[in-house]
């Protein structure tokens, strides 16, 4: 299958989820206990074979180090401007968590950044940004669960956290880091056999799609617009020209560096609904941005991205 045809099914594998979810949420009497249950499933089950399987066979070249690094640094920047965001609009709770956590995560893989530094840069464009979102799985099960569960556990006071945070069934993905990394650190290198890679992508993505469906609420995206505004000057004006004064002090490779900015304008990530779903927060509100910061990338931003590549991304 080619790479655009690979896309396409992608795609499709994102967008017939989250229609089913949206269609058949009336049938659940507790829809929210089904999304927390079927995103637990898979964590326990498909997320930790794929995340032992690819981390296990990462081999990190030292001059493209700049890259994962790049891609934390960018999701902090991003907490970072989320945080007095957050204070500006006046959220409070779990939807100021969720604007927290929505305001750093962003779509870095295959179905969006990773595609876009193909489209532009051929597959060498692919191979960088596969190697930039190398952060992502550490960032999320480190940080942003951790905090998510926070959040919730108000008064538990840190021992009680930590307890909660290494009980957490939810954490199997990090176990499997750990694991990968005790693998590396022992020398033992990835048997080459077959595995099922691209089969257990489609299920974990048909997963969180259908669950974004589940939790998503048109009815409130009108009355959240400041929210949603707020987030596309984070995503799509404040962190790309921060990346790119960042830039133009630090001299890399220029695809590494085109890479990097590509990246820094990309929407919101389905995991900010994730962390809502699992952890009670604001979900339908989590979800709500995350479809109209993808609808405003796709209709706005990458087009101009395209028109105005050769002076954003000079190679």
């Amino acid at each position: 299958m080619t790479l655009p045809a690979s896309f396409i099914s992608l795609q499709f594998m994102i967008v017939a989820p989250f229609a089913a979810g949206w269609f058949l949420r009336r049938r659940f009497e507790h829809p929210a206990d089904f999304t927390r249950k079927l995103i637990l499933t898979n964590l326990m089950t498909v997320e930790p074979a794929l995340v032992l399987w690819s981390t296990w066979g990462l081999s990190l070249d030292a001059g493209l180090a700049a890259l994962p690094l790049a891609g934390l640094l960018l999701a902090t920047v991003g907490w970072a401007l989320g945080v007095p965001a957050a204070r500006f609009l006046g959220l409070k709770g779990k939807r100021r968590t969720v604007f927290h956590i929505t305001s750093s995560l962003a779509n870095h893989g295959f179905t969006m950044g990773g595609f876009v530094c193909f489209m532009l840069m051929g597959e060498r464009g692919l191979a960088l940004a596969f190697i930039f979102t190398a952060y992502f799985m550490p960032f999320v099960f480190l940080v942003v669960f951790p905090y998510a569960g926070a959040s919730r556990s108000e008064g538990a006071g840190v021992a009680g956290l930590v307890r909660d945070f290494a009980r957490n069934p939810g954490n199997m993905p990090l176990y499997a880091i750990l694991i990968s990394a005790a693998l590396h650190a022992a020398g033992i290198r990835r048997p080459d056999a077959a595995f099922p890679l691209g089969a257990l992508i489609a299920v974990s993505m048909s997963v969180y799609y259908f669950t974004l469906g589940m939790s998503f609420r048109p009815g409130e995206l009108r009355s959240t617009a400041r929210e949603h505004a707020c987030v596309a000057l984070l995503k799509f004006a404040l962190i790309p020209a921060i990346t790119a004064l960042c830039l133009c002090a630090i001299p890399l490779d220029p695809a590494v560096r085109a890479v990097i900015q590509v990246q820094a304008f990309m929407p919101a990530a389905v995991y900010s609904v994730i962390s809502a779903v699992l952890y009670d927060l604001d979900a339908p509100f989590a979800s709500g941005i995350f479809v109209v910061n993808t609808v405003a990338f796709l209709s706005l931003v990458l087009p101009a991205i395209f028109l105005f590549r050769d002076s954003l991304f000079p190679l």
